[in-house]
């Protein structure tokens, strides 16, 4: 499988507060429909709780958890990172959406991250992106800076590739 992560982080790397994204800026997630739908998707329990109205439509939704009995409407539960290889086909597009555990659980197995730079350091951040070195990616290519009118934010994309 073709295995990417796609995130929104803060100058710090933070991606959460409380089990909360701390920002929501409507462009970037029209990017992230456009890039994950039609794909496969994978997050943890955690993050397909916070999600709105459940699984999200027109993209295949694998949820990893621990626990056994959680079997959520439209998704696919597995209990491992190697059970996700063994469902997914080699030629198959999958995108890790979160949260932090899921993040660093695959992290050395991405080929690509497709991050969003919110120009902003947020208080109270508890949760965090696995840090992108220097010697381990590079950047393919990169946008911005935007302005998110409604939210007041900053923000650009950056596309890294593995090394």
């Amino acid at each position: 499988m073709r295995l990417s992560l796609i995130v929104a982080v803060d100058e710090n790397s933070g991606i959460g507060i409380d089990g909360n994204q701390p920002a929501f800026i409507s462009e970037d997630l029209k990017r992230f429909k456009k890039l994950t739908t039609g794909n496969a998707i994978v997050m943890g329990r955690k993050t397909f709780e916070a999600l709105p109205k459940g699984a999200l439509p027109n993209r295949r939704n694998i949820v990893i958890t621990r626990q056994k009995d959680f079997s959520p409407p439209g998704c696919e539960v597995i209990h491992s990172g190697d059970e996700l290889h063994e469902v997914c086909s080699p030629e198959e597009s999958v995108f890790v959406i979160g949260g932090g555990e899921v993040y660093k659980l695959f992290f050395s197995d991405a080929i690509r991250i497709y991050l969003t730079l919110i120009h902003y350091k947020f208080p109270r951040i508890d949760t965090w992106f696995p840090p992108i070195k220097e010697d381990e990616w590079v950047v393919e290519r990169s946008e911005g800076p935007y302005n998110d009118e409604k939210s007041g934010f900053s923000y650009s994309y950056i596309n890294y590739v593995r090394r």
